[in-house]
């Protein structure tokens, strides 16, 4: 049985992606990226699952620190996204864009979006190109509620 790769990269494509600034922290270094393979996992307690590509400098950042912080963003904010979507050599540079303040965990919410969470590591699945991280969320601030911006609005593709 073979796959027909076009079919899946198609079908792949059609899972609706919120899009994300995820946050982290290791001592004294912050840094950022856009996240939007996210997704609501329990009520109970409230848990967000994110995947990661195990190649980045925030995936160890958070393995080692296991914490992380998910901002969502505004419909209005695809420039936003993209400047943490681009890769970049150094780590926290993408924040002089994204005005910050330190969550109670000390992670960066965002001072100009919908709102953030600040997660602890609960539990991870490494496993292909990236680690689904499940976070349970601890704090959440609500800056002004609004439109998310997705992934279809921007007429980007990650993934498939």
């Amino acid at each position: 049985m073979t796959l027909n790769a076009d079919a899946k990269k198609v079908l792949l494509r059609k899972i609706p992606h919120g899009l994300f600034i995820c946050g982290v922290r290791e001592g004294d270094q912050v840094n950022g990226f856009t996240a939007s393979w996210v997704t609501q996992g329990s009520f109970d307690p409230p848990l967000v699952v994110m995947a990661v590509r195990s190649d980045s400098t925030s995936h160890g950042m958070i393995e080692r620190s296991t914490r992380f912080s998910l901002n969502v963003l505004r419909a209005d904010q695809k420039d936003l996204a993209a400047v943490f979507f681009k890769p970049q050599a150094g780590v926290g540079g993408r924040f002089d864009a994204a005005p910050y303040d330190e969550g109670p965990l000390g992670l960066p919410l965002l001072k100009d979006a919908v709102g953030g969470m600040e997660c602890e590591l609960v539990g991870s699945v490494a496993h292909g190109d990236h680690t689904v991280f499940v976070g349970e969320v601890k704090t959440a601030t609500l800056i002004a509620d609004g439109e998310a911006l997705n992934l279809a609005s921007t007429g980007w593709n990650y993934g498939g």
